[in-house]
């Protein structure tokens, strides 16, 4: 397709010792694919989202958003490893390889819980996956319909597990 190109996801998943939850995207945006880390455009709200939860200050730049990451006991990764996509748009994506849950779980062990940001993210996982999921609002800005609070509310979820 015209504008799409099959791109391989480019790091690994972030999997801190003793991880209780796992939250898994759908493909890194194009600035996380340049960065090498997740959830790194701009006015994605992952980390805006997950500092208020915990009352914390936003955890800027990779070191210390891997310092927040490891303190709460939050492993990421994304449910596709590879795939035609437009840019970072999640309803481009054509032709998905899966990630290695296997591999992923058995490299964290301690996982209770796994997550899912956004529907396009839920609706690959299931049709990948059979290990249960909770489904969570997309921290994207492009998910207006989200407020931060609500988005504050939505992942509260993950403090049951932590």
């Amino acid at each position: 397709m015209k504008g799409q190109a099959l791109i391989d996801h480019g790091f690994s998943p972030f999997i801190p010792k003793g991880a209780k939850v796992l939250i898994l995207g759908s493909f890194p945006s194009v600035a996380s694919r340049k960065s090498g880390f997740f959830y790194m455009h701009p006015t994605n709200r992952f980390y805006k989202t997950l500092g208020a939860l915990f009352k914390e200050e936003e955890p800027l730049g990779t070191k210390d958003r891997k310092a927040f990451l490891t303190r709460h006991g939050i492993a990421l990764y994304d449910v596709v490893e590879s795939c035609l996509v437009r840019g970072s748009s999640d309803s481009s994506i054509k032709e998905a390889r899966p990630c290695d849950l296997r591999a992923i779980l058995s490299a964290c062990q301690t996982v209770k819980a796994i997550f899912v940001t956004g529907q396009k993210a839920y609706t690959l996982y299931r049709r990948y996956f059979s290990e249960p999921a909770f489904v969570l609002p997309s921290p994207s800005a492009a998910n207006a319909s989200s407020s931060l609070a609500d988005l504050v509310r939505a992942y509260g979820k993950i403090l049951a597990f932590l």
